[in-house]
């Protein structure tokens, strides 16, 4: 429904052309995002890396949850030159 007695002007045509090409820049610029944000989880070089079982560990002591000479034992079990825990 136009009120200028059915006619567009000059000035109608231009905010209807850049009023499309905005609303098509915005709609291919949610379709790049909404791609981009689906695939980034997806991508196997953006997992969170896990801390070290010795970090754990460090970890867990600085906390209190375990004391020295538990630390240090377990330290050495991880590091390979402790008691080990099977038997042979």
């Amino acid at each position: 429904m136009y009120w200028n007695h059915h006619d567009m002007t000059g000035w109608d045509w231009f905010t209807a052309s850049v009023g499309m090409v905005l609303m098509w820049a915005l709609l291919i610029a949610v379709a790049v995002m909404l791609y981009r944000g689906l695939n980034r989880a997806s991508e196997p070089g953006t997992t969170t890396a896990r801390p070290s079982p010795e970090q754990l560990l460090a970890e867990r002591f600085a906390r209190g949850e375990v004391d020295e000479e538990e630390y240090h034992r377990r330290l050495a079990v991880l590091r390979g030159d402790g008691p080990t825990l099977t038997k042979h």
